[in-house]
């Protein structure tokens, strides 16, 4: 029987524990795909307490509280801090089988050197001495990108941010990572709801400075703000979709659709899916010309609980996997672009990991030898990683594709405590190639596989989005 969390955690041979300990334990952290608060980097903030770093905005461990039976003021309502950490202690027990019962534990002992076992009795001891050290320098966040060995955050930004805290933090020599934005159109494609678009267009035109007349104007204006967001770093995109769409149109129809919009009329599902596939070519061939990566975030069904979403918005924990199909709209939309060389790199994630082989496969048909991985199968996003759901992810693709090119993990976290779920991911990539060791499948070469685990911990995702790390980070 092993100790819980114990230094050899998933990793269930020696040769796992060698690719571990000699090559991937050490690796910087790239985290290319997060929702941090860029202020929060900038202004180096210390949170108050534990709920304020850990349990705020987590909807992973709100979740979790709901199916205890904690009730809403417990959570997100107006109980008192201690009171929400303590119903956290008491529903910690109950996850076990959940990652977040290992997640809980990892990062009380990577944070704060706190070994104890999280329940109601000692959660009182874990607050008194977390809070210490958050309180202390060592818990302000650019003291946690440092500990963690944080080399760089992207953040995910809307188009008409002003970027401003970026730049405070490129102003400054101080902060141990190098943190850019990242460009997320999906509210200039958000046409549900028309009088919601039209604030949003209003908010694009005075960022931009392009009056929105016309879907050549939208785009003019996206474009300005790309090129804005390129001159202070940005070389990645974001975008969020049910199901891919891959219905074209003409100016003539879009310009239409484009003014129903503005005159604050709805557009029908086939207008719609016009409107987003046009407007993400257009987004795509200009990512393209500027060397930018295109991501695609798919199979997520948003705000499914209406009741709940009137009353606390976006984000709070009632999404979940969509079973639509996808795969020929996919394949149709990354065809257009390709079809006139336009076809940014791009990383592909999906929600339901039955389509896991469905996007392994996908990726291989748009690989055209211009860059090593081109086209990635992103790794194990929300509900998906977790053990189980990353061994799968990797499995899809090794058995498609090539591991070896994969640019592997992020935290994709609003959470700076997030960070050891890098850990995690590492011990499973190194325990998953050390079975293949250990079963005769793979030659026990340490340096071959040792540099295949660097490289999916670190210099895959370096190379692979091009940007320019503080002086020496690029090795």
């Amino acid at each position: 029987m092993r100790e819980f969390l114990s230094d050899n955690f998933c990793l269930n041979s020696e040769t796992a524990r060698t690719l571990y300990f000699s090559y991937a334990a050490e690796m910087p952290i790239f985290d290319y795909h997060c929702h941090i608060p860029p202020e929060q980097i900038a202004t180096n903030h210390r949170f108050e307490n534990l709920t304020d770093i850990w349990l705020r905005g987590d909807h992973y461990k709100w979740r979790a509280m709901r199916a205890n039976g904690v009730s809403e003021d417990l959570i997100t309502g107006g109980a008192s801090d201690r009171e929400k950490f303590q119903a956290w202690a008491e529903t910690v027990p109950y996850t076990i089988g959940n990652p977040l019962y290992q997640w809980t534990h990892l990062e009380l002992r990577r944070y704060y050197g706190i070994t104890d076992i999280l329940d109601g009795g000692t959660a009182q001891s874990v607050w008194d001495r977390a809070n210490e050290m958050i309180r202390s320098s060592e818990g302000s966040t650019q003291a946690i990108l440092k500990q963690m060995n944080v080399k760089l955050v992207c953040t995910t930004d809307d188009p008409t941010d002003s970027l401003e805290h970026h730049a405070a933090v490129a102003a400054e020599a101080t902060c141990p990572a190098t943190v850019l934005p990242a460009f997320r159109p999906d509210k200039a494609y958000g046409t549900d709801d028309p009088a919601t678009w039209n604030a949003y267009r209003e908010k694009l035109e005075t960022a931009s400075g392009v009056p929105i007349t016309s879907f050549q104007s939208l785009r003019e204006a996206l474009e300005a703000r790309i090129d804005f967001f390129h001159a202070r770093g940005a070389r990645i995109s974001d975008h969020a979709l049910l199901t891919p769409v891959a219905r074209t149109a003409d100016r003539a129809e879009l310009d239409r659709i484009v003014a129903k919009l503005i005159d604050g009329t709805a557009i029908d599902a086939d207008e719609k899916d016009a409107f987003t596939t046009e407007l993400l070519l257009a987004l795509g061939r200009a990512y393209h010309a500027r060397g930018w990566v295109m991501q695609f975030h798919l199979g997520a069904l948003r705000n499914v609980n209406s009741r709940m979403y009137r009353a606390l918005g976006p984000d709070t924990g009632f999404d979940s996997m969509d079973d639509g199909p996808g795969a020929a709209s996919l394949a149709r939309f990354l065809d257009l672009l390709d079809s006139t060389d336009q076809l940014p790199k791009t990383v592909l994630y999906n929600l339901n990991p039955t389509d896991n082989e469905v996007l392994a496969s996908m990726i291989g048909n748009f690989q055209d030898g211009s860059v090593p991985g081109k086209m990635q199968f992103g790794s194990g996003w929300w509900f998906n990683d977790q053990k189980d759901g990353m061994i799968r992810q990797m499995t899809a693709l090794a058995t498609s594709g090539l591991l070896s090119r994969f640019v592997g993990m992020l935290t994709d976290s609003r959470s700076f405590l997030s960070y050891p779920r890098h850990e995690y991911f590492r011990r499973l990539l190194c325990d998953m190639i050390a079975g293949w060791v250990e079963d005769g499948e793979v030659p026990r070469d340490i340096e071959l596989l040792g540099r295949m685990v660097q490289d999916i911990c670190w210099g895959n995702a370096v190379r692979y989005f091009g940007i320019e790390l503080k002086q020496g980070e690029n090795r």
